[in-house]
């Protein structure tokens, strides 16, 4: 996201030259995105920087969380994984005034089982997740946990920090327009990257040999946006999908395509489960659930049975409902199959397999899991970590660029100017209606780029106004 106009690219007439050519769509379209491009980037960069730098820290959040929380997080291998309920009960004891809602077991040698509780000194968004070693049912500690990938405090404080800067629902906009906007300057800076004459195709992929000052800053600038387009597009419409405007317009399309996420019934019949039905949340030995209950174990195993493998998350049965198993394992292949299982007789009621998924689902899921960092691990994390390290680079050379055309003694020229204004006049009617229906469109499908687009259309009129009336007064 250049904050200056890049070079023309294009070298001026001279005597005995042929006629220059016709002008194409390109060359009438080129003003109107640098001007775009240069105010994009001069008002916007602010907020895309704080977005990188919070995201950064955030894809670094995950190793972090197994360094500072590794007493909580690991145990000593000393024998065989006792019962779940054993488990369940050591927490419950630990925390008398808590209700237990989910269990995550231990998954691998070596890790803890988390029991998650509502709490009544703990947020309604979070709950208080005790840890318990799975082999001597002793608690190794207790933390809130947030979200369905379980973020301990430091990876929550910073995925508050990138949502919404600690601000609540006024942060949100700023994470918003960061969002909106990113695929605007991303894709406009590849126009313009693409439209600039050069001496090699490896002057395209490459930063220039020998270029100094601003020329080498601008292809720099340009060589990594290159290589970083794809996936800061990418971001940007992941990250709309639960943005609090643009995220409403998005759910509504996808539902209304077929789309949308199924979802698991755990009802259970009238009658089922023993009279009373379920009162708060069982933890599978019948002291908080009225009627008969096979127990968290059995249910698990019921749930093994039937397909569902590898790492779990189990939801007690609460308010007429039953147990819900579901696999959280989001690494390729992934993993998210889901049962019900009656806990009056351990008989799974319903199931939902991911490859049931609508495709369009599927993909909203590994879009939204990739934006997370949870995809594919730690290479997904890395894969984050470098794309905003990426964008802090473009937004460093851009600001750079501007600084570098400030006035001097032997050059008067201002800081930073952009294309001359007008540019859209100058667009043939073929180009200029459907360009001009298209941005309603995308401004009516993201609120907030559509209302700062607005912004700048009267700040650039503003600024047209105030120049006409000094060269009037001149």
């Amino acid at each position: 996201m250049s904050l200056d106009a890049p070079d023309q690219g294009t070298a001026p007439r001279t005597a005995g030259t042929a006629p220059a050519e016709p002008p194409t769509t390109w060359s009438a379209l080129r003003p109107l995105v640098l001007r775009l491009h240069f105010y994009a980037g001069l008002l916007i960069a602010p907020l895309l920087l704080v977005a990188a730098v919070s995201g950064l820290l955030y894809a670094l959040s995950f190793q972090a969380e197994k360094l500072v929380y590794r007493h909580e997080l690991t145990a000593p291998v000393t024998g065989p994984s006792l019962p779940l309920e054993a488990q369940v009960d050591a927490a419950r004891a630990a925390n008398p005034d808590g209700t237990v809602t989910a269990v995550w077991p231990s998954y691998e040698d070596g890790a803890t089982t988390r029991v998650l509780m509502s709490d009544p000194e703990v947020a309604e968004d979070r709950s208080l997740a005790v840890f318990v070693d799975p082999y001597t049912a002793k608690t190794r500690g207790e933390l809130t946990s947030y979200g369905s990938s379980g973020a301990l405090p430091l990876r929550t404080w910073l995925d508050e920090l990138h949502r919404d800067l600690h601000l609540g629902d006024v942060g949100r906009h700023y994470s918003e327009l960061a969002a909106g906007w990113l695929w605007v300057v991303a894709l406009g800076g590849l126009l313009l990257w693409f439209g600039r004459r050069r001496r090699t195709g490896r002057d395209l992929l490459l930063p220039e040999r020998g270029a100094k000052g601003r020329r080498r800053t601008l292809s720099l600038h340009g060589s990594v946006g290159l290589w970083a387009v794809t996936g800061l597009v990418l971001l940007s419409a992941t990250g709309l999908t639960w943005s609090r405007y643009a995220g409403e317009n998005i759910g509504a399309v996808q539902d209304q395509l077929g789309g949308a996420t199924p979802a698991l019934s755990a009802a259970l019949e009238a009658g089922a489960g023993g009279d009373g039905g379920h009162e708060g949340h069982g933890s599978g030995h019948g002291a908080a659930h009225q009627g008969s209950d096979v127990g968290i174990d059995k249910a698990v195993a019921a749930a093994r049975a039937s397909g569902i493998e590898g790492r779990i998350a189990v939801t007690l049965p609460a308010d007429g409902k039953g147990y819900v198993v579901k696999e959280t394992d989001t690494q390729y292949p992934v993993h998210l199959d889901s049962v019900a299982v009656d806990p009056a007789d351990g008989r799974v009621v319903d199931e939902l397999r991911f490859d049931d998924y609508p495709l369009l689902a599927k993909l909203t899921r590994f879009g939204i899991d990739g934006h997370m960092g949870v995809l594919f691990g730690l290479p997904n994390q890395l894969a984050l970590a470098a794309l905003m390290v990426a964008l802090i680079l473009l937004v460093v050379w851009g600001y750079r660029m501007w600084w570098l055309r400030r006035p001097t003694k032997e050059r008067r020229l201002g800081a930073g100017r952009p294309m001359p204004r007008g540019a859209w006049r100058k667009l043939p009617v073929t180009v200029l209606l459907p360009l001009a229906a298209a941005t309603a469109l995308v401004g009516w499908f993201v609120p907030l780029l559509g209302i700062s687009l607005l912004v700048f259309l009267a700040f650039d009129i503003v600024l047209g106004a105030l120049s006409k009336a000094r060269t009037g007064a001149s």
